[in-house]
């Protein structure tokens, strides 16, 4: 029976050793040894890809957001601001047509490609998008048509952000051909020259299009 107490007694106390051991190592000095590793070698990324513009953050270079005005339409959803870039749609929202960024319900709408709300809220979009810019519905890029899979993509095709620059020029008052230059300023190539797509942070874009309205 003592022995049988002592072997009980041995195995408690080499299971809590364990216990503490693997706490300190894994839940203090392993993410202490990793976050020091990511401030040293990817400080931007490790801290969100903060952007800031006249000292104070603005935004995230990872995550989209809505550039609106005050008022709202018939439904409810804020008016796009003709001063700005608009990104792609988000089904990020409390709705699919709403194009505020949500982070709490990032996601896609989930509709299949043949489903008849997509196809009607791609219809309105272009609609919406052509007179928005006022070009033809022929013209308007699919990244501004439909939202992405997260709902909170930062970047639009520079095809999308050529479209606007006309219509972000005159609401501005500024030449159309520097915020044409702009925007080819802001182009980003494909990753490694040949990943992915062409495509333009909204974000960084609308930071220097105000900087240039200061001028």
């Amino acid at each position: 029976m003592n022995t049988s107490v002592h072997s009980t007694a041995r195995l408690l106390g080499a299971g809590l050793r364990a216990l503490l051991v693997l706490t300190v190592v894994c839940g203090v000095i392993y993410p202490l040894v990793v976050t020091g590793i990511a401030q040293a070698a990817f400080h931007d990324k490790a801290n969100g890809s903060e952007v800031k513009a006249g000292g104070r953050s603005v935004g995230s270079e990872r995550l989209g957001q809505s550039y609106t005005l005050d008022k709202k339409d018939k439904d409810g959803n804020p008016l796009p601001d003709p001063k700005f870039f608009q990104p792609r749609p988000s089904a990020a929202g409390p709705n699919a047509e709403n194009t505020q960024y949500k982070l709490v319900v990032s996601g896609a709408s989930n509709l299949a490609a043949d489903s008849k709300t997509l196809l009607d809220s791609v219809k309105q979009r272009r609609t919406d998008v052509a007179a928005f810019n006022h070009v033809a519905p022929s013209a308007v890029p699919v990244d501004a048509l439909t939202a992405s899979a997260s709902g909170l993509d930062p970047d639009i095709s520079p095809a999308y952000a050529r479209l606007q620059a006309k219509r972000v020029a005159e609401a501005n008052g500024l030449p159309a051909d520097k915020v044409g230059k702009l925007v080819e300023e802001h182009v980003d190539g494909r990753i490694l020259g040949f990943m992915g797509e062409e495509r333009v942070n909204v974000l960084k874009l609308n930071i220097a299009l105000q900087e240039l309205a200061k001028k």
